[in-house]
């Protein structure tokens, strides 16, 4: 007779430190990323590391430091498929690994470049039916499920979500249990010039378009523009706190979605204690893995799609580094350019790329005429649709090599515009 659910989640309950009996030399281990991450789980790992050998530990965004990412652990490794604070001095000093990538394509070269052998990820408590789900991340470990075993942590505080998140114990070798907190980032600061940005943005969305906004002070300032605005739907990376007013007044309601119509579709959710609370138990919010809400293809599915993305620096061409200043990395390519081309593929779709006309104290173009050396172009010239500052919007998509070196500088800051015009001659774009 088989085993009873119940009996199988008692069955599978274990202490942290079990985890070592799923882990071998040379052990390929996908860790879930920011509030999905195991905290209990990386500790016994650490704590083990003198009997661990050449094991590697791939993760995105790490919400805090340790000392396996500071390579002080000899038995792991950390390979970061894109930089947080808590990775960015340790990857520069070496001490851990990147790997470049978009965001849609992470699961596939996991499986392509790591062949993982475990999971482990924090998940929420298991319902009576068996199935855990994993949060507020489902990203690229939800597109591990059914074919590579889980050791889970269950965080009495992470909430239940639905979608493709939901993991069956049967999946699971092992779970131990926590008590702990999400993290709950910092409020940007909002400046004037995040207020123009954003008006800009929220007056080219239509009512009924479908978004990706990400999170910061300018995508922010952009979902507080949109309260005029009826039947939006949502597609998005990462669901964030300033979506949850436009839902509560009745603004987005995907009622004119092509796709998961009435359902706000999403891989992670980042922001408040009101956020992870709204996203509790609400069907309405489906988590899906990140190679399904990040694939070009799906998001061109929404007639009227709309992506707002932030970047570092653009060049004439209309180059954009969003994840380093000249070979100094910050983060890596993420979601953007999967949606900077998803949204374009829309019938009706627009993309925009957002930053500040120069740096905060104003003595530094980020409009230039060729990206700093070294630099990362994360979306590259031919999918850059309209950018953004706070002095207007250069439409560059069609525009030829001359137009779009005129239109971007006259959104640049005015202290710049008369040497970036010579400049342009001198490279002969103008």
């Amino acid at each position: 007779m088989a085993p009873s659910v119940p009996d199988m989640i008692t069955a599978a309950r274990r202490p942290a430190g079990a985890v070592l009996d799923h882990i071998g030399p040379g052990s390929q281990i996908v860790v879930n990323s920011f509030n999905g991450e195991p905290a209990t789980v990386l500790d016994a790992l650490e704590a083990a590391g003198d009997r661990l050998d050449g094991v590697r530990l791939h993760q995105m965004l790490a919400p805090r430091q340790r000392p396996s990412i500071e390579g002080k652990v000899p038995g792991l490794r950390h390979v970061s498929w894109f930089l947080s604070p808590a990775t960015r001095d340790a990857f520069r000093a070496g001490h851990c690994d990147l790997v470049p990538n978009n965001f849609s394509d992470v699961p596939r070269l996991l499986r392509r470049a790591a062949a993982p052998d475990l999971v482990i990820a924090s998940v929420s408590p298991p319902d009576r039916h068996g199935y855990f789900s994993l949060g507020t991340d489902a990203t690229y470990t939800a597109a591990f499920i059914g074919e590579v075993p889980f050791f889970v942590e269950v965080n009495a505080q992470m909430p239940r979500t639905f979608g493709g998140n939901q993991l069956h114990v049967s999946d699971v070798v092992g779970w131990c249990e926590a008590d702990r907190p999400l993290v709950v980032p910092p409020s940007p600061g909002v400046t004037d010039r995040d207020r123009a940005i954003a008006g800009f943005v929220a007056e080219r969305i239509p009512d009924g378009a479908t978004l990706q906004i990400g999170i910061g002070a300018v995508p922010d300032m952009v979902l507080a523009a949109l309260g005029d605005h009826r039947e939006l739907g949502v597609h998005t990376e990462v669901f964030g706190t300033g979506f949850v007013d436009l839902v509560e007044a009745g603004v987005i309601t995907g009622t004119r979605k092509a796709t998961h119509r009435g359902k706000i579709i999403t891989t992670a959710s980042l922001g408040t204690q009101r956020l992870y609370d709204f996203v509790a138990d609400n069907p309405g919010v489906e988590f899906h893995p990140v190679d399904y809400t990040n694939d070009p293809w799906n998001v061109a599915r929404e007639p009227h799609f709309r992506a707002v993305n932030a970047t570092l620096e653009v060049d004439f061409l209309g180059q954009c580094a969003s994840e380093s200043l000249g070979s100094s990395y910050f983060s890596s390519s993420g979601g953007q350019p999967d949606y900077a081309r998803g949204a374009i593929m829309s019938e009706h779709g627009a993309a925009f790329i957002v930053l500040h006309a120069a740096t905060h104290d104003d003595t530094v173009s980020r409009i230039v005429p060729q990206l700093q050396p070294g630099a990362a172009v994360t979306t590259f010239k031919n999918i850059v649709d309209h950018v953004v500052t706070e002095y207007g919007v250069a439409e560059l998509r069609g525009a030829t090599i001359a137009e779009r070196t005129r239109r971007l500088i006259a959104i640049a800051h005015p202290s710049f515009r008369d040497e970036l015009t010579a400049q342009a001659t001198t490279l002969g774009y103008l």
